[in-house]
């Protein structure tokens, strides 16, 4: 089938390059000349045949938003948008509703797989209706890894984008983990060889996975870390995916910790720490670090 392809960053490109070795027909748009096959959306759409199946890989937001908007003028009844970036699941709701009042499909398409996809394939979560994802299907099977597992119809418009948010809230937890326990292992003098602890967790143990493997990955690039500095942004998704908890009422304890703790990165120097040193100074007469 065609596909069009908006947004051919590290992400896009590689899934371009993916679709294309699937047999698929791949035309990109990007606004860095160099990585684009056509230099507009005009002339993306204008080279496509109909119904057309356009992938937007664009940052969330704002950049979304105006591909959308510039779409929808462009596209004709019987097409289908996909967004298959990291998206908020309430802005898919409101894309979808806009794209239908011409007659035009939405599917929104969660995707995980970072720089490994190209080669292993990448995982999709998609919501939208039956008949929009059906057209889009080849280009799923084309992403997607081998086997049967790796892809998934998690629902209505939004679900997509809602199931990878909280395949991401959980992967900020799996991460604080191994990250704790890291540190735990390296502070004490009877191990010593953390590096080889993790690389025997690769075998045999129920915390195996492919985040232990690329974290021996790292240790085995630098030992001890010793040229990284302590640091971790956060997406959107680790937020939204704690707001949609406070909104749903459920309980996420370690999830909301582990971006709390990726706030905590940031600060050299912790006000909150300041305060409580002062008051155990206070109340106890405890010793504080002065400056």
């Amino acid at each position: 089938m065609e596909l069009g392809l908006v947004g051919l960053g590290k992400m896009g490109g590689n899934m371009r390059e993916r679709i294309r070795r699937a047999g698929h027909t791949v035309i990109g748009y990007d606004r860095n000349a160099d990585l684009a096959d056509v230099h507009s959306l005009e002339e993306l759409v204008g080279k496509l045949s109909g119904p057309r199946v356009i992938w937007v890989m664009v940052p969330a937001g704002e950049p979304t938003q105006s591909t959308v908007d510039q779409l929808a003028e462009l596209l004709e009844p019987g097409d289908v948008v996909v967004d298959g970036g990291n998206s908020r699941w309430t802005d898919d709701e409101k894309h979808a509703e806009e794209l239908a009042a011409k007659g035009i499909g939405f599917v929104d398409c969660g995707v995980s797989g970072g720089v490994w996809g190209l080669e292993n394939g990448y995982a999709l979560m998609y919501g939208g209706d039956a008949e929009n994802v059906a057209k889009v299907q080849p280009v799923f099977d084309a992403l997607k890894p081998e086997g049967d597992f790796g892809s998934v119809h998690a629902g209505k418009v939004g679900a997509g984008h809602f199931a990878k948010m909280v395949h991401n809230g959980i992967e900020y937890a799996m991460m604080q983990a191994y990250a704790e326990g890291w540190e735990l292992l390296e502070k004490v003098d009877s191990v010593t060889d953390v590096r080889a602890v993790f690389r025997s967790w690769q075998e045999g143990t129920v915390i195996r996975s492919w985040l232990l493997d690329l974290a021996v990955n790292a240790l085995d690039e630098d030992e001890h870390l010793d040229g990284l500095r302590g640091y971790a942004q956060d997406s959107g998704e680790g937020r939204w995916t704690v707001e949609a908890a406070i909104d749903n009422a459920v309980p996420l304890p370690a999830i909301t910790a582990s971006l709390f703790a990726r706030f905590a990165s940031r600060q050299e120097d912790s006000p909150q720490m300041k305060m409580i040193a002062a008051l155990r100074n206070q109340f106890g007469g405890h010793a504080v670090a002065k400056k």
